[in-house]
């Protein structure tokens, strides 16, 4: 993380365009079995057991990949591992269109998997060019490279059509190994990598860069991300069949339903990661997390028949959540998904500014593992409860806990730092993250600078 001093605004800016060109494209190859998926199931004469496991191969292995992408970006930079990721992956993507056999596309799509932990190379990389007081806004313009998905959706049908689903392969083969070539020759080393060169230091030790992991705090930063990310990878995948099952529409209305719940993701993670610049990370998260809980409790009310005897007979009436109301309470919880997304990771290289790609790497696989376990939890609740609303049960649960999680922690910490606060007025307040970072256990001698509001000063978000 640089000082303001040292911050370089059109470098900065530099890294972040091409590296969020690069995420784009990643994104977009990470999610190419939506589209020519179908086309292999048909040719395979696959189960549906099959396929799903075909489908989620990518997703699991582009969520496990992102702690160890991360480790090796600390070691080697972001420039480096992300373009040796993108050939990499081109790889996995030409080979689609030469295997013939089952066994063989689910070792190609361990392959293509790798794309998707190529958002933990990009933020270790970004993070090391931007100086606190813009590292969030920087982060959530690239976290808005999910756009990669809208482009596949839209772009990867007309191709099928076109040419074909094995040459549609080749085409995004061929793209990203383009984009690899550009983003190796048009960016440069981060700036801590450049200094580690030039003093011939080596890598952090391997044990160093685990350690921060052992932290409770991390894994509550995970689950902090296991429903902002990985909750909204699954029910993008779910929604279709939900508005199929619960509200009785054709696939190609349940999709256009579906999609204006996913566009927030894309497009309001850099305002997100604005916001977390402006306010503080930890206030978007209350506001995220207040605002999640009121949908999901109305969500997860199913519909309900009532027979009351009234005076002159029974009176029968019901309570159900209209398609409308349905459709603006999930575009509403994408909207704070988004919000959500760029403030857990406004909180990384604040906390552990020496271990962003580590710690948001682990953070990273929670998250979409939580996209590859959440769809498989939803169809066992339904079968088990038989009710549709059940999934938003679930994730209510989740984010009730992890609201809980995060206040009490919060609370805590803040009061061994400043016991001098009246219990009374840290209730009124949301404290912010404080400058000690990543010392929550820290039980040291507390400042005896007075402060009447707690996030008047240590601030990051005020520092700007």
């Amino acid at each position: 993380m640089l000082s303001e001093q040292e911050y370089n605004p059109p470098k900065a800016h530099k890294a972040l365009f091409f590296s969020t060109l690069a995420f784009t494209t990643c994104f977009a190859v990470w999610t190419i079995f939506s589209i020519i998926g179908v086309k292999i199931k048909q040719e395979l004469g696959l189960s549906d057991t099959q396929f799903g496991l075909l489908v989620a191969t990518p997703i699991l292995t582009g969520s496990i990949s992102r702690i160890f992408l991360g480790i090796w970006t600390e070691r080697m930079g972001g420039r480096l591992v992300f373009t040796v990721l993108m050939l990499t992956t081109a790889v996995a993507v030409y080979l689609l269109s030469t295997v013939r056999t089952y066994e063989l596309f689910l070792l190609a799509a361990l392959g293509v998997g790798l794309a998707g932990g190529s958002f933990i190379v990009g933020v270790a990389y970004i993070s090391e060019w931007y100086d606190k007081g813009h590292q969030g806004t920087a982060l959530g313009v690239f976290g808005a490279g999910n756009v990669g998905a809208a482009v596949t959706n839209f772009a990867a049908p007309f191709l099928v059509v076109a040419f074909g689903w094995e040459s549609t392969a080749q085409i995004y083969a061929g793209v990203l190994v383009a984009i690899a070539v550009l983003f190796w020759l048009l960016t440069e080393n981060d700036p801590r990598r450049t200094r580690e060169q030039q003093s011939g230091g080596g890598a952090v030790p391997l044990k160093q860069q685990l350690a921060p992991l052992k932290n409770l705090q991390v894994w509550r930063f995970s689950l902090y991300y296991f429903f902002v990310f990985g909750a909204f990878v699954a029910l993008a995948s779910w929604l279709p069949r939900y508005y199929v099952g619960a509200y009785d529409m054709t696939l190609e209305q349940a999709g256009m339903l579906a999609a204006l719940y996913t566009a927030p993701a894309s497009v309001f993670r850099a305002f997100g990661g604005w916001l977390s610049d402006r306010f503080g990370a930890r206030r978007v998260m209350y506001w995220t997390y207040s605002v999640s809980l009121i949908c999901l409790f109305i969500l997860s009310y199913p519909e309900t028949s009532y027979v009351v005897r009234g005076i002159e007979g029974p009176i029968e009436f019901a309570i159900v959540v209209p398609v409308y109301l349905f459709v603006m309470l999930t575009v509403t919880l994408g909207f704070m998904m988004s919000l959500g997304k760029a403030a857990v990771y406004k909180h990384i290289p604040v906390y552990y500014p020496d271990h962003v790609g580590s710690v948001g790497g682990l953070v990273g696989m929670i998250g979409g593992l939580g996209g590859f376990v959440l769809p498989i939890t939803f169809g066992a609740m339904n079968d088990l409860i038989g009710v549709w609303t059940s999934c938003f049960m679930l994730l209510f649960a989740i984010v009730l806990v992890s609201f809980l999680w995060m206040h009490g922690a919060i609370v805590r910490m803040e009061n061994r730092r400043h016991p001098e606060l009246r219990e009374g007025d840290q209730a009124r307040y949301l404290p912010e993250i404080q400058p000690d970072y990543g010392r929550e256990a820290d039980t040291s001698a507390p400042s005896k600078r007075h402060r009447s509001h707690p996030e008047a000063t240590d601030s990051p978000a005020h520092a700007n």
